[in-house]
C-alpha cells in the first residue's frame, strides 16, 4: 500500500495555469463560436502552444480536455 502523503498528481504546471489558461481558451468553447455545431477546440490547441511554449504535448492536451469538459454544459 503507498503511503497517503505521496504525490499522486501529473501535469503539476498545468494545474498551475489552469485557471488562466480556462480563461484564455473559453471563446474556442462558446456555444455562440461554434463552426457546424462542432467547438473549435483545435484552436485552443495553438494558443495554448504559443502562450505556454513550455508545455509538453502531453500536458496541452489534458489542459484543453480539461477546459473541454468544463466549458461542456455552457
Amino acid at each position: 500500500m503507498q503511503e497517503e502523503t505521496a504525490e499522486q498528481r501529473r501535469y503539476h504546471r498545468v494545474r498551475e495555469i489552469f485557471d488562466e489558461a480556462s480563461v484564455l481558451i473559453a471563446p474556442f468553447f462558446a456555444r455562440e463560436s461554434r463552426w457546424a455545431n462542432s467547438t473549435l477546440d483545435h484552436l485552443a490547441y495553438r494558443v495554448v502552444r504559443d502562450r505556454y511554449p513550455e508545455l509538453s504535448a502531453a500536458e496541452v492536451h489534458v489542459l484543453v480536455v480539461a477546459c473541454a469538459r468544463l466549458y461542456a454544459d455552457t
